[in-house]
């Protein structure tokens, strides 16, 4: 029997990334973990109303989604658990300027470098919906076809309430794979 349990948000695991913007001639990053796709030209980015790196999202309509891996994780915890507004963190990331101009983390296996096209706002969080300008990818993470392969990219999860950065799991099987009617 299944307990109800309130109105809990319950879609975790969802990756973990680093969030960057400009403030100026120099990048500011945070750790995120509310990101989603909401079409296949459109992606969303949700922070809390009082992150340091939002005002700089929304003057530049710029910004950077720089998937995890867990050989970056220490650096991108950190980015997650220190204020903008008290530290610089624009040096704990080698970077480079995108062709869009948001700022592209060296170390990140993969950045998807975005326009902000809408901010949608929610007590106490900013939505950014953003269209994707460009996706830069490390070779090694690409198949034979050029697509993103994911068997060795390895993005690193985010489980809340828990608070656990979790690996990411082997292939259970195929979409579209189980075309048996499980009613037969």
């Amino acid at each position: 029997m299944k307990k109800n349990i309130g109105p809990a948000l319950a879609l975790y695991p969802t990756p973990a990334v680093v969030i960057g913007a400009m403030n100026g001639e120099k990048p500011t990053w945070t750790l995120a973990a509310h990101v989603g796709i909401i079409g296949h030209d459109r992606v969303l980015v949700s922070l809390a109303g009082a992150h340091f790196i939002n005002e700089f999202i929304k003057s530049g309509k710029k910004l950077s989604v720089n998937i995890v891996d867990e050989g970056m994780l220490p650096e991108a915890d950190y980015v997650g658990s220190v204020s903008g507004a008290k530290a610089d963190k624009s040096a704990v990331f080698e970077y480079e300027p995108g062709e869009a101009g948001a700022p592209i983390i060296q170390k990140a296996p993969l950045t998807m470098e975005c326009s902000v096209v809408d901010v949608y706002s929610t007590p106490g969080f900013e939505s950014f919906i953003c269209t994707i300008d460009n996706t830069y990818v490390e070779e090694e993470h690409l198949n034979e076809a050029g697509k993103i392969d994911y068997h060795t990219l390895k993005p690193v999860l985010f489980a809340f309430p828990t608070y656990e950065y979790l690996k990411t799991g082997e292939v259970i099987g195929k979409c579209l794979s189980f075309k048996k009617d499980p009613q037969a």
